[in-house]
């Protein structure tokens, strides 16, 4: 189903009428230097396509034959490659390294046959529609072409960046209207040139045609962690893999067509300047819809960080999300298809880490339960930060996302997309947080809130769900305790105002987790502080510790399980927003208390 769907995608986008997908056997491929030749084969110059400043200069991206697959042979690419392949030299670099293993002849050898191969992939094409492109290009290579670069002074300084980086060139004639050879020769290019070597035919898994299967998969590249020169989905490289006396892909046959068209697809979603692409934990996370949809520009924003020039992106995100579900806005296609494949890297190959499919509407309805499970009560000031980006964030020692164990951040988006229980992982990472902080941000109630009321739905126990805001009748001892901690410091801070550090910060942990250790003398050190307080605060402040002592019951826990750890944070933090929550105004001596205090 992946690899089919991967499949649509490119008919998809090949389709538009200004789609710039790679055709079959061609890809986009940044080349940062095209050498430029006269119709005679004679140097001109060198053109630098790179843009920026410093190391944030990019090559610009040309549409080229499809990158060869590269072993310990000596195999070119077609129309391009790099210096060492053009030119049949050896790099500084290069020549270092084979001067200290002794191997300097050898290696000369080598450089002079990779360019030889390169050379006779030109001559392959040479015929008397592509000569006047070829012939020039020929000229220029087999008459030392090295001293003819070097003969002009204004081209040493960008040629030596092209020597000592080894880097992709590409040739072009001066005066011709295309960008680079590659353009010129593409109409003589048919697909017997790409990089097939198959000679087997059978019936294709994708497209179930009788058609020519596919010997090696092109790389798959852009894959967080992965080896840069790229790395498969379908792979087969070892005896044990073979079934049936069938050997490396033939063993999921899939057609040469089928074959470019998926990884090309891939390709594009994993591209640079992709926005069907998210980073999340060690995991790349591609996703597409089977049709255009604004659905594939809101996804983004409520997985990955905000981008800088716009913040509010995650939050913009959710807002038209719950609009499209109030209104009661119905899609032209509710049942158009949406996609989501998270990757990671797995030695030479690509790991599968997760793959969701369904229609938009049935995500919308998923991530929508989501924000309703992490919704909790929070200050004006606070408009809300809704990413997965940050929930992750805090859960993190330092608030580093790579802190965290590889695998939570996909365990995580599974559960959101299939509706599910989220990962026990979740809650102890964000207790483990908390307790190292000493502190209670909105997000990481709203992570506790969010786990304990899905562990609910699915494990039926006697507990209510948590509610957004503080629940006066909610009688679990965890929670009362939170609550009954955050008013013993509320206590605390109006007793003694501008005081730097509170109870909060030397007794939070050994209150959530084993209470009966510390409560005897946080409540010895209450009567203290409300003795300076006035009558009013005092008996408002004796109301609220009445009402939760009654639901306590009459011993105090000795220890708190992680579940009503997680209930006393939140407890704790419901009653830190509600002393701050303006009460409607009244005459009597408590409401006085309250907006005094406030």
């Amino acid at each position: 189903m992946i690899l089919q769907a991967l499949y649509e995608y490119y008919q998809r986008k090949a389709a538009l009428p200004d789609s710039k997908i790679a055709p079959e056997g061609w890809q986009w491929k940044a080349i940062p230097f095209i050498i430029v030749l006269d119709s005679d084969g004679k140097f001109i110059s060198i053109e630098d396509t790179r843009e920026g400043e410093g190391k944030k200069r990019r090559a610009r991206e040309f549409l080229v034959p499809m990158e060869v697959k590269r072993t310990v042979g000596v195999k070119a690419n077609l129309l391009w490659d790099n210096i060492e392949y053009i030119f049949g030299i050896l790099t500084p670099k290069s020549e270092e390294k084979a001067a200290n293993s002794n191997k300097f002849e050898k290696e000369c050898a080598r450089a002079l046959e990779k360019k030889q191969s390169f050379l006779d992939n030109l001559k392959q094409l040479e015929n008397e529609s592509t000569q006047r492109i070829i012939k020039p290009i020929l000229e220029f290579l087999e008459n030392d072409p090295v001293s003819k670069v070097e003969e002009i002074d204004a081209m040493s300084d960008v040629w030596n960046e092209v020597l000592n980086g080894n880097a992709n060139v590409t040739f072009k004639l001066a005066g011709s209207a295309e960008n680079t050879i590659c353009e010129s020769l593409r109409p003589y290019i048919s697909r017997s040139a790409s990089n097939s070597e198959s000679e087997i035919s059978g019936v294709c898994l994708i497209t179930g045609e009788q058609e020519s299967i596919a010997r090696l998969h092109n790389s798959i590249k852009g894959v967080i962690g992965a080896q840069s020169s790229g790395a498969n989905v379908v792979s087969f490289n070892l005896k044990s893999f073979v079934s049936y006396g069938k050997d490396q892909s033939f063993n999921a046959p899939i057609s040469e067509s089928a074959m470019n068209a998926y990884t090309t697809a891939l390709n594009e979603l994993l591209g640079k300047d992709s926005k069907n692409k998210v980073r999340i934990g060690d995991t790349t996370t591609v996703f597409w819809a089977q049709k255009k949809d604004v659905f594939e520009e809101l996804f983004p924003s409520l997985i990955s960080m905000p981008p800088a020039d716009d913040p509010d992106s995650d939050t913009n995100a959710v807002r038209q999300l719950y609009e499209s579900v109030y209104k009661g806005y119905q899609k032209p296609d509710s049942g158009n298809k949406f996609y989501v494949l998270g990757l990671a890297p797995n030695a030479a190959r690509i790991s599968i880490r997760f793959w969701h499919q369904g229609t938009i509407s049935e995500f919308e309805t998923k991530i929508k339960q989501h924000f309703d499970d992490l919704e909790i009560i929070r200050s004006e000031k606070d408009t809300g930060k809704y990413a997965l980006f940050w929930i992750l964030s805090a859960m993190a020692q330092e608030n580093k996302v790579d802190n965290l164990p590889p695998n939570l951040a996909g365990a995580i988006v599974q559960s959101i997309m299939n509706g599910t229980q989220y990962p026990v992982t979740m809650l102890h990472q964000t207790i483990r947080r908390i307790r190292a902080t000493q502190k209670v941000t909105r997000i990481q109630a709203g992570i506790l809130k969010a786990y304990l009321n899905r562990y609910y739905r699915t494990h039926p126990t006697n507990e209510e769900e948590i509610k957004v805001s503080l629940d006066l009748d909610n009688t679990n001892a965890g929670y009362r305790l939170g609550r009954l901690f955050a008013t013993l410091e509320k206590i605390q801070e109006d007793a003694n105002p501008g005081l730097n550090a509170t109870i909060k910060d030397r007794y939070y942990g050994a209150a959530s987790s084993t209470p009966v250790t510390v409560y005897p003398q946080l409540l010895k050190l209450k009567n203290y502080h409300l003795a300076k307080l006035s009558v009013p605060r005092k008996i408002y402040y004796e109301k609220i510790l009445g009402e939760i002592f009654n639901g306590i019951g009459t011993e105090m826990p000795s220890h708190l399980s992680m579940e009503d750890q997680a209930r006393f944070a939140i407890g704790y933090y419901h009653q830190r927003q509600d002393f701050f929550t303006k009460k409607e105004k009244g005459n009597d001596a408590v409401n006085e208390a309250v907006n005094e205090t406030i």
